[in-house]
Formats: C-alpha cells, sequence, structure tokens
C-alpha cells in the first residue's frame, strides 16, 4: 500500500507513481488549479514581494531569539490559563497526550489537521492505548477511512479521485456507491457533527503562537477546528517550537500570505485566535486548554544557519504546488509525513540521513520552490547542503560545519577542470580530445548509460548518465564554423 513506502525508496516509488494512471489523473489539474489561484490572489496584494521579505524577517527574528520567545509564550500563555507541557521528541509529546487524554477518562477524541501530529504519530499512540481518535478535516477523515497517510499539506487526499471516494463511503460507512459529492459531504458531516457532541477532548495543531500573548492561531475552511476547540470541555494543542511570532501585530503579515500561498484565497473561511481557557460558563471555548511545545529535532536544525532557515517553513505547501517532481510522482513516493520540496529537506533532518538520503536528490534544482515560498525559504540551497552532507558521509541529517569539506578528487578534478578552460589554446585542445573520445559512448549525437571503464574513468559521466542521455560534444566548435565561412566568403567580415 502507498503508506507502507520508506523515504529510501523513492526512486521505486516514483517509478511506480508515475505509472499510475489513476494517480496521474488525480495529479493532473494541481498546478493548475493552485498554481492559477495562487498567481490571481496574490495580484491582490499592494507590495507582495515586500510582504514576503517581512516576513522572512519576523521568522529570522524568531529563529535567533527562540529561547527567549519560547518562554514569553509559555508565561503569557499560562497567566491566561493554559497549561504548558514540553516534549523533548515525539514519543514524550505522544506521551504527554495520551496521559491527559486518559486521565480525563476520554475513550474518544475529536482531532483537526495537524502536520505535527502527523509527524509524531499521535494516532497510532492514542489507537495502541485504546482511544479512537477521529480526525474531523474531510480530506484527512477520507484518508483515516482507508487507513492511508497525507499526500499533500494542505490537501491530505489529492490523490483520490472522486470515484474512490465514493467506493471508500460505501465499503466504510454505508453510502450508495454512486453518490455524488453532496450527498458524500452531507454523509461526512452528520457523522461527524455526532463526534463533536460526545467528545471530552479535542487535539488540534497550532499555526501560529504568539508570544506578546500567549495566544494560539489556527486557519481552516470547514469549521471543524473550531468545533474541536470549543465543544470539548479539554483542548489540547500540539504545536512546534519554531511556530512562534514575536508580536500579535505580526500575525498581519502572515494572514496575508498563508491563505494565498497555500489555497489561493484572499483569507481563510475560519481564524480562531485562542487565549487560554473560558472565563465564564457562557464564554465560549474550553474549561482546560494544554499546549504541547515539540522539538523533535528542530533543536538540531537551529543550531546550523543553513538548515535553520526549513523552521520559517509555515506549512502552505505552495512549493509543492510549484514543484514538477511532485506534481509527477504525488506525495506518498516521498514515503514520508511531509512532501514535495520541504519534506525532501526537512525528513532527512527530521529522520536522519541514513533512513531518508534519497529525498535530497528528488528535486530538478530548478528553484520554483524558493520562487513561490512566502517566506523565501531558499530550498535549493538545502537540498545541495544536504546533497553535501550525503557526499561527505555525515552520520546525521545536520551539519555542525559551516561549509562541507570538499574531497581531494573533487578538488582536483575541479583544477583540472579550470585548467582546461583557462586559454582558448587549452580550451579547444581538450575539445578536440573530447570530441575524439566520445566516439566510445556516444550514439545518434546523445551519450547514453555509461558503464564499464569509461564509467571508472569519468565517474561523474557515468553518474549523470545512470538516468539520463548527456548531449555529445559537436562535431564542429563555433570557431571552426566561423573561420570555415570566412573563408566561404572569401575572408570578408
Amino acid at each position: 500500500m502507498m503508506h507502507s513506502q520508506t523515504a529510501n525508496n523513492f526512486d521505486k516509488n516514483a517509478r511506480a507513481a508515475i505509472a499510475d494512471p489513476v494517480l496521474q489523473g488525480a495529479l493532473q489539474n494541481l498546478a493548475t488549479t493552485f498554481g492559477t489561484r495562487r498567481q490571481a490572489a496574490i495580484t491582490t496584494v499592494p507590495d507582495w514581494e515586500g510582504s514576503r521579505e517581512a516576513a522572512r524577517s519576523i521568522k529570522a527574528e524568531v529563529l535567533q531569539n527562540l529561547d527567549k520567545y519560547l518562554e514569553a509564550f509559555a508565561d503569557n500563555a499560562e497567566r491566561n490559563g493554559a497549561k504548558i507541557h514540553w516534549a523533548h521528541d515525539a514519543k514524550e509529546a505522544c506521551s504527554i497526550v495520551s496521559g491527559l487524554v486518559k486521565e480525563r477518562g476520554a475513550e474518544m477524541v475529536v482531532k483537526s489537521k495537524s502536520m505535527l501530529t502527523e509527524e509524531i504519530h499521535l494516532n497510532a499512540t492514542l489507537e495502541a492505548e485504546g482511544i479512537d481518535s477521529v480526525e474531523t478535516d474531510l480530506g484527512e477523515w477520507i484518508i483515516q477511512l482507508a487507513g492511508e497517510t497525507p499526500s499533500h499539506i494542505v490537501v491530505p487526499a489529492i490523490h483520490k479521485t472522486k470515484t474512490q471516494i465514493a467506493e471508500l463511503f460505501a465499503e466504510k460507512v454505508g453510502t450508495d456507491r454512486r453518490a455524488d459529492v453532496d450527498e458524500l459531504t452531507a454523509t461526512a458531516r452528520r457523522i461527524l457533527r455526532q463526534k463533536f457532541a460526545e467528545a471530552a477532548v479535542g487535539i488540534s495543531g497550532v499555526n501560529f503562537g504568539i508570544a506578546e500573548t500567549g495566544s494560539i492561531l489556527i486557519l481552516e475552511n470547514e469549521g471543524n477546528i473550531r468545533l474541536t476547540t470549543s465543544l470539548p470541555k479539554t483542548h489540547i494543542a500540539v504545536m512546534g517550537i519554531e511556530k512562534l511570532l514575536p508580536r500579535f501585530t505580526d500575525l498581519a503579515v502572515f494572514l496575508e500570505l498563508l491563505p494565498r500561498s497555500g489555497t489561493g484565497q484572499r483569507l481563510t473561511a475560519y481564524q480562531s485566535i485562542i487565549t487560554g481557557t473560558k472565563r465564564t460558563q457562557n464564554d465560549e471555548g474550553p474549561e482546560e486548554l494544554h499546549i504541547v511545545l515539540v522539538d523533535n529535532g528542530r533543536s538540531k536544525m537551529l543550531a546550523h544557519p543553513v538548515t535553520r532557515q526549513s523552521l520559517a517553513c509555515i506549512r502552505c505547501g505552495a512549493c509543492l504546488n510549484a514543484c514538477p517532481v511532485y506534481r509527477s510522482v504525488g506525495g506518498h513516493a516521498y514515503g514520508a509525513v511531509y512532501p514535495g520540496p520541504i519534506g525532501a529537506v526537512i525528513t532527512p533532518q527530521l529522520e536522519g540521513l541514513a533512513k531518508a538520503k534519497q529525498l535530497p536528490y528528488a528535486s530538478s534544482l530548478c528553484g520554483a520552490c524558493r520562487e513561490v515560498c512566502p517566506v523565501k525559504i531558499d530550498i535549493p540551497e538545502l537540498l545541495l547542503h544536504l546533497r553535501a552532507e550525503i557526499t561527505e558521509g555525515a552520520a546525521n541529517g545536520v551539519a555542525t560545519k559551516e561549509k562541507v569539506a570538499r574531497r581531494r578528487g573533487e578538488s582536483l578534478a575541479f583544477r583540472l577542470y579550470s585548467s582546461m578552460w583557462k586559454t582558448p589554446a587549452r580550451y579547444g585542445f581538450f575539445q578536440t580530445i573530447a570530441r575524439t573520445a566520445q566516439r566510445l559512448v556516444a550514439r545518434d549525437g546523445r551519450v547514453g548509460k555509461v558503464s564499464g571503464f569509461a564509467a571508472a574513468a569519468a565517474p561523474p559521466l557515468g553518474a549523470w548518465t545512470a538516468w539520463r542521455d548527456a548531449p555529445a560534444v559537436a562535431p564542429e566548435s563555433f570557431r571552426d564554423l566561423w573561420k570555415r565561412d570566412l573563408k566561404s566568403r572569401g575572408g570578408a567580415q
């Protein structure tokens, strides 16, 4: 099944995905739908690039002073009635959440869409403890019924067609296989509303935490999160330590950027700002608010100036929508919680390069992800950094050096290459050698897969042609063509 794929089998997963006609059909409109909407939405912002730069600056400020802002957030949240819990890793985070649920005697919880709870595998932990965890986002509920994982950060069931969903509902909840979208949605609403009414505990993620006030902000379009955080007596918010903003006014920048980048909306349908617990019985909100602050590898990412920028991600999914690789293979091919370009840099850092060393190569380095990122994360730089770590045999996903030292053989090769290009005479000489040598490997003007002695003699050529053809050196250089043309014209300029 798709959800059993692993990050270190990306190459095999990708080939299977490309050969899947149903998946390809489901992915077909991804770029058009989200790309067109995003482009239209950003034109409504007077200074889009200025907003991106402001967001980048705010996140840089937070990450450079994260200890200070975490302390301020925790103090202000507790002052308003929330209870703060600190989790070093996924196991500790799951233990805290399951402990809180069991203390309240809850056998079932309602849960809103959260990539962090997917990251720590919270549902599996709750189920192992005999607690029924019900996803309430429609897309998340669909893949929960299917026993799968999200294939997109924003649209978790993007890989499924309407026919597949109708078949799934018929099998799991007894609807007619011919039911249309409205009927399926109405069925989901009826079932989930009953769950909201019964649940004593609601679990959510967090889009942003505000250090200045101790507030948390959660964005959504369906209203399920507001029900999750309002109806149950206890609300547990699971939040990555990087999700902070310094000031309440900073929200204006990110509320302008995130919806437009993610779904092409000017604003999401619901913006829930939660500051502590309700003050009186007539107020809306939970009687208890627990905020679980999760590290789970983020401190290691924070320690290095290159990998640190990974933590600026606001989980909008824009890089997925723009990436030609993701649009070709979908999310499950990445074999990890976070797919697409941002997943290719986050997963190796969270899980270690040994478990995800193929993912930094799951990119053409075209830079489309960098161009659409609302907080200007330089994903190609991160990909190259991780590739260097892999090449140099790093033991984990996070470097401890500013720069990765180049191997002697690589340095020698680049010096030789530089020497070839230093003068026109050398350039012409080595071109002649290459033109002669390529007769051993070139066919029909292309250099196909090279192996054996040729690959050993020129390892970069062997690596390049393992999956693609390389252009052959032209039979004649431009200089030779120019000289011949001049000669044919009698030396005329």
